[in-house]
């Protein structure tokens, strides 16, 4: 088998703004994978998958190939090289180094973390009662980065008393977290590691620990109970989940005074809880799961505070007795409103916050507990991000929030609850950045059936809207959600060359509520890709760029749409950036050994099922390429990444070269160090980023 087109070929029709000496006389051909033909026979139809030898991941031939089309990237994009130094010393200019983030309280401590210039990690640290009192460092994730090629912090949680913390790193990339413990006071790493940890608790006494172990594919599905100083394989099992389409989490109420144990699914959820200074005592249930019926709990006072979906597919919230929860014991607290979903609710013991959607914008609204009375804080933008920050102390009148915008670097603000006075403690700094030169807006596009499509813009001041303005067109719409317009210094590389960025917020996420998830997921999933179709359709109508100009970029559930869309309509984009994505989706749901595919059952459908078969057969990136002309691509993986496994773009790509009929380059980027987002050290993706912005700018005609 040979490849259709000769790199030389590709070289000169792909390459027209470099000049020929800079490219290589003889570069390599593009890897050739072997087909070694599989067949599964599923619902009367024969599916013949010629590659599926790649998800031999110990196979030396394997990463021979997978190193193959590192190389054979590499020497496409040399000549970009200098366009990518440049790019990334921009981006780095951006950033200040040596920076700290606002300093959080709880219980007697106030917690940070800081960067310094040079290093790739944050250094986690607090300091008693006041700034004024000296720093201990607890962490620093640059030491214990040493000798490792990947670092992620996932549990990091201090006891009552501030003497140990519970934390938790994963040094693969395939989020195998270790928890293990630190007696802050003497410095000394304890000896209890517990290997497979996703998440953990402290009880009250501070010498508890509540954790939730992760099966072999990655379920979170056991708590056990473990007390500093035993033997951990000994710690009793206080609960399994039996249900694989269900995981458990543990939590801590912000009262303090109860320990929760989340179990739930993509459609359902069940909560229990125990008394947080009586960890040994049997655990009680809030509300018994039932189809379709998701919610969250807190504690205040004698009542538990539910955000429910029962009675309100967008949510509302309840409360329930302490003494006796259930739903036949429901007050209602907020009621269902038509057009405002409920996404999130952070209770205090005087006012509780609502974190709310409304026309595809994150709205806060305060209510006062004891009168009842709320309110709503305002933003000035037209599209913008709005996230809680840690705010772990119960008894106070401030909510701490971080906003942001395309335009507005992140600002952590302190509301005041009973003022309504917000005081910004913090304002990223961007060095050179004016926000006065770009300008930010909504837009919406018209569905194949009707339905409005919300689309996220900002460009640089000055954009003439006559389709000559190449642009980044970002998607995702899965799970419920929602891709927010926040800050990027990098993307102001693309601004300043005329690149406008935008977010095309389809259905299958968040954006407008569940319902909004509702239509693009299970039999509706082709609505997210025919939305994606309209908001491209309606820019390039608009003038706001044209086909040749339009390069589009999405990552791991992202990286379906953009498989699908290219499928459809290859004539409407210039160029594809897909960032570990879920292209081969059939051959995942068939597999229920690996991680995530049976509890997404509920988001993609049961290939199983002859229905659902149908559904995926319909729009499968892997199974529907065809013989065709596409537009340029890069492909990117990392090898260690446990949510989306290398092999599916692995074999994406190789089935790609043999049918495109095109000679647009199609480069595959494997990490062999990273993880689902890539690299783990903040300067080895800056680098990152830097490789796909002088792709795409490649792609559109911009030399500098």
């Amino acid at each position: 088998m040979t490849h259709l087109f000769p790199l030389t070929l590709l070289a000169a029709a792909s390459l027209p703004f470099l000049a020929t000496s800079a490219v290589a006389a003889e570069p390599p051909a593009p890897p050739v994978a072997r087909k070694v033909p599989k067949e599964t026979v599923l619902h009367g139809e024969k599916l013949v998958d010629p590659y599926a030898w790649l998800r031999e991941k110990a196979s030396p031939e394997v990463r021979a190939h997978l190193e193959a089309e590192n190389a054979y990237a590499d020497a496409v994009a040399k000549p970009l090289a200098p366009l990518r130094e440049t790019l990334y010393a921009e981006i780095l200019g951006r950033i200040k180094e040596t920076d700290l983030s606002v300093p959080y309280r709880k219980g007697g401590y106030l917690y940070y973390s800081r960067t310094e210039k040079g290093k790739q990690y944050p250094i986690h640290c607090r300091k008693k009662a006041t700034l004024e009192a000296p720093e201990e460092i607890t962490l620093d994730l640059n030491e214990m980065a040493k000798g490792e090629r990947f670092m992620s912090l996932g549990v990091y949680e201090p006891s009552d008393d501030g003497r140990l913390l519970a934390y938790s790193t994963d040094a693969t990339g395939f989020r195998v977290y270790t928890l293990r413990v630190k007696d802050l006071a003497t410095g000394a790493t304890l000896p209890d590691a517990i290997q497979k940890v996703d998440s953990a608790a402290w009880a009250a006494d501070g010498k508890t620990l509540l954790y939730v172990t992760e099966e072999a594919a990655k379920r979170p599905y056991r708590l056990f109970r473990h007390s500093l100083g035993a033997d951990p394989t000994k710690d009793p099992l206080v609960y399994e989940e039996k249900d694989e389409t269900f995981r458990l989490v543990v939590h801590r109420s912000r009262s303090r005074a109860f320990l929760f144990l989340e179990s739930a699914s993509h459609t359902a959820s069940e909560w229990r809880f125990v008394k947080a200074d009586a960890p040994e005592t049997p655990w009680q249930l809030v509300s018994a799961r039932e189809k379709d019926h998701e919610y969250d709990v807190d504690h205040r006072g004698d009542l538990f505070y539910l955000r429910t979906n029962r009675g309100c597919r967008d949510f509302r919230v309840v409360t329930t007795p302490v003494s006796s929860p259930g739903t036949d014991r429901w007050t209602e607290l907020v009621p269902c409103r038509e057009g405002i979903a409920v996404s999130r609710v952070d209770l205090f013991e005087s006012h509780l916050v609502l974190l709310e959607r409304e026309d595809a914008l994150p709205r806060l609204r305060v209510t006062d507990l004891e009168t009842g009375a709320s309110h709503r804080v305002e933003f000035p933008e037209p599209v913008y991000s709005v996230f809680p920050e840690a705010n772990l102390e119960f008894q106070t009148r401030t909510f701490r929030f971080n906003y942001q915008s395309f335009v507005t670097p992140p600002s952590v603000f302190d509301y005041d609850v009973v003022s309504r006075e917000r005081k910004l403690l913090k304002r990223t700094e961007v060095p050179g950045y004016d926000p006065t030169k770009y300008v930010s807006e909504r837009r919406w596009a018209i569905a194949k059936d009707g339905v409005k499509i919300p689309i996220s813009l900002v460009f640089r001041r000055g954009m003439r809207s006559d389709g000559t303005a190449p642009m980044l067109l970002q998607g995702y719409g899965a799970y419920g959600a929602s891709s927010s317009a926040s800050f990027s210094p990098a993307r102001f590389s693309l601004l300043d060359r005329g690149v406008v960025f935008g977010i095309a917020h389809v259905r299958g996420g968040g954006e407008l509520g569940k319902r909004w998830h509702d239509q693009g997921r299970m039999a509706l999933k082709k609505s997210s890709f025919s939305d994606f179709i309209a908001v491209a359709e309606t820019l390039v109508l608009e003038k706001v760029t044209s086909k040749d100009r339009l390069v589009i970029e999405g990552g791991s559930a992202g990286g379906l749409l953009m498989g699908a869309v290219v499928n459809a309509r290859p004539d409407l984009f210039a160029a594809v950036i897909s960032r570990v994505p879920f292209v081969d989706v059939i051959n995942t749901m068939l597999d229920g050994s690996l991680p995530l595919t049976v509890g997404e059952f509920e988001e993609w459908g049961n290939p199983r099922i002859p229905e659902q078969y149908g559904w995926m057969r319909a729009y499968s990136p892997y199974e529907n390429l065809e013989r065709k002309a596409y537009p340029a691509m890069l492909v990117k993986t990392s090898f260690d990444d446990s949510q989306v496994m290398y092999w599916e773009p692995a074999k994406y790509v190789a089935k790609l070269r043999t049918l495109k009929t095109d000679p647009n380059p199609l480069l595959f980027k494997v990490n062999m160090a990273g993880g689902h987002g890539g690299s783990s050290g903040r300067y080895d993706r800056l680098r990152e980023t830097a490789f796909d912005y002088s792709f795409l700018l490649w792609r559109v005609g911009i030399k500098k």
